[in-house]
């Protein structure tokens, strides 16, 4: 815990933002820290409670020990705080960026609506820790003479990848594009989190002996048989990346994109990477019209103000949630309630209960989207239909699985898939229904949050560890 008495003495200081008007002329990240006394000051706030929800099952899936780092920071001894939150997190520079904090909703002093500050100390420690030079590689005392593939660079990928390197392991990620991160490089705008944070660490793992290997699209350009024969377990944790089809009529039309290609391609963008060849998807001087209600959805609209959109809408068919959720009925998990993130309150129109019953345009391109008001049940209000104004419109409502035409196809009936067509594999040992391959992060549970892909990432590394040598060290 930190101080004894903080959480009555010290009030949750949040940390600040850029103004709206500001950040949206740049894609760097806009959060204006809290100072190095106030991390402080808010760590001191933890209390001691007799059971922390904060890293429980329904707080923080790495089960980071966010009591003992609070008082850490507390006592400011912030570099032993550093070997404790990595102990259970490789990466929280990511996480203290992007994660929602489940962490902080499960958190006793949010019964009162102020938690912990969290997520914010977990990011100061992690960025305290780089300027101060305390990260550092930590390639492995002995070599076991084992060979593991990863077939994936996002957050799963890399978390197992670290863990099985230092584990002694000879490892190999095999990345389709041009740059290791994922979801975390090209899905991820930069104004959430700037992909230095994701170089530092491939340079990490590289002097801790792991060996990236770009444009390597397994069965396509490599075959799964090729990479079985090289290594002595696979382990593919290659996300969900289908689309969830919003089945309107009028998606063919020009000005109609998927989600993921448009902030894949700004993200390209600022990479410095060449995007001359492809069908060039922006916002600026346009209406833009988002359909979904969730991150990807927030992320396309922060990145529509950027590239200078006249105006953004954001539909969900959902109803307006409450203001406030009933915390006797619902602490410590994650509460249904109205929320607004930072993108949405750079002025995007936000429509709830409302429905697309398709697309309409002119000469073949989009014009407008046809909306209906919809019920608790979402059966359409008769009489409620209107059009919104759009040159520009981005389907966001999530994503179905991993693709189906790459190495699920090659392996075909010998991989087996669970009803959502992710690769069927349990939490025990990951293992998949093919001999020496195992499976993690959003390929197996499906879409999800970047500290679920790190849990899983380092979980499968010790199940893998455990069958190539007989027994492990790595934590779970």
């Amino acid at each position: 815990m930190g101080k004894v008495t903080g959480f009555l003495e010290i009030d949750r200081q949040d940390q600040k933002y850029q103004p709206a008007s500001d950040r949206i002329r740049h894609f760097r990240e806009f959060t204006l820290p809290l100072s190095e006394p106030e991390v402080v000051r808010q760590a001191a706030r933890c209390m001691d409670c007799g059971i922390p929800f904060c890293h429980g099952p329904n707080g923080c899936p790495v089960d980071n020990q966010i009591p003992d780092w609070n008082n850490l920071v507390y006592e400011e001894d912030w570099e032993e705080a550093t070997r404790n939150l990595h102990s259970t997190n490789n990466f929280p520079e990511f996480t203290g960026r992007v994660c929602p904090a489940p962490c902080e909703e499960a958190c006793t002093l949010n019964l009162e609506d102020i938690p912990v500050n969290i997520k914010t100390v977990e990011q100061s420690i992690a960025d305290k820790a780089w300027a101060n030079g305390w990260i550092t590689p930590e390639p492995p005392e002995k070599k076991t003479g084992k060979s593991v593939g990863v077939v994936g660079s996002g957050p799963a990928g890399l978390a197992a990848a670290q863990q099985l390197a230092r584990a002694g392991h000879d490892v190999v990620v095999y990345e389709r594009e041009p740059f290791a991160g994922g979801l975390l490089r090209y899905g991820i705008p930069d104004f959430k989190m700037e992909k230095y944070h994701i170089q530092r660490r491939v340079q990490q793992m590289e002097a801790e002996g792991v060996v990236f290997e770009y444009g390597v699209n397994v069965g396509v350009t490599t075959s799964v048989a090729e990479l079985r024969g090289r290594h002595d377990a696979l382990l593919f944790a290659t996300g969900a990346e289908r689309p969830r089809d919003p089945g309107v009529p009028g998606m063919e039309l020009a000005g109609c994109h998927w989600a993921m290609p448009f902030l894949v391609q700004q993200n390209r963008r600022i990479n410095g990477e060449d995007v001359s060849h492809e069908e060039p998807l922006w916002a600026g001087g346009k209406h833009v019209v988002v359909i979904g209600g969730g991150d990807t959805a927030s992320d396309c609209v922060g990145t529509s103000f950027r590239q200078g959109a006249v105006s953004v809408t954001q539909l969900d068919i959902r109803p307006i949630p409450p203001l406030k959720e009933d915390k006797l009925s619902v602490w410590p998990y994650w509460p249904t309630k109205f929320r607004t993130s930072s993108s949405q309150a750079e002025g995007a129109e936000r429509e709830f209960s409302a429905a697309t019953l398709g697309i309409v345009g002119e000469d073949g391109h989009v014009t407008g989207v046809k909306c209906v008001r919809v019920d608790e049940r979402r059966v359409p209000i008769e009489g409620t239909e209107f059009i919104l104004r759009a040159g520009l419109v981005l389907a966001a409502i999530g994503f179905s699985g991993p693709e189906l035409g790459t190495y699920i196809k090659e392996l075909g009936d010998e991989l087996e898939l669970d009803q959502r067509t992710n690769i069927k594999a349990n939490t025990d040992d990951y293992r998949t229904t093919v001999s020496g391959v195992y499976a993690c992060g959003d390929v197996r549970r499906g879409q999800s949050l970047v500290v679920w892909a790190i849990r899983e990432g380092r979980q499968a590394a010790r199940s893998i560890d455990l069958d190539l040598m007989g027994m492990t060290e790595l934590p779970r």
